[in-house]
């Protein structure tokens, strides 16, 4: 029987990373977010900080920007590598067990593998609310929440589609879109738990 995964994607300031550590605490499963990074560092040899940063977002200009990022003479670039990695950490953690996988495009690794039943969820919410909660979550910074806001989503999707040759939030490609905002982070995990 295949293990249950819940692949959550999400606008940055959505609360998706909260929503998936509520659903997989409500479930008694495990949620893999930062432990991916980290288990992304140990195979690699990179630093958190500096996987944390190029491993789920783009270089600025777009996803063609990535496609000539600073590749070594194979054609790879450490993002490739990273890429390789952060996919075969999500597909041995997809057979060991069910889980929470926030972010990192597991939604498209696990898409057609067998031992994985995957319920894809994407998480969303208006600009000002996700303007505000990065404020109270994040706090102040010299950057402007607006301009914060833009910038993660561009290099997400710029990633996102790069890797997967998909467009990131595309309702399509997920079994269900939730509004944080309107609907609230509990509401959120009451309706994935249900799902489950």
């Amino acid at each position: 029987m295949a293990n249950r995964i819940i692949t959550i994607s999400r606008q940055f300031g959505s609360g998706g990373r909260t929503i998936g550590r509520n659903v997989a605490e409500k479930l008694g499963i495990k949620c893999y977010d930062q432990e991916l990074i980290i288990k992304m560092a140990e195979q690699s040899g990179f630093c958190h900080d500096y996987i944390k940063e190029g491993s789920e977002y783009a270089v600025p200009g777009g996803w063609l920007a990535n496609a000539f990022v600073a590749r070594y003479a194979n054609g790879m670039s450490n993002q490739d590598k990273l890429w390789i990695i952060q996919t075969n950490i999500i597909r041995e953690i997809a057979q060991k067990e069910s889980c929470v996988i926030v972010g990192r495009c597991a939604d498209a690794i696990l898409e057609k593998e067998e031992y994985a039943d995957s319920l894809k969820v994407f998480i969303h919410a208006d600009f000002e609310k996700r303007a505000e909660r990065i404020v109270k979550v994040y706090g102040e910074t010299d950057v402007p929440s607006e301009k914060r806001l833009k910038d993660k989503d561009k290099r997400r999707a710029a990633y996102y589609q790069f890797y997967t040759d998909r467009k990131w939030g595309d309702a399509a490609h997920y079994d269900v879109c939730l509004d944080s905002g309107t609907l609230g982070i509990d509401k959120c995990v009451d309706i994935i738990t249900q799902l489950y």
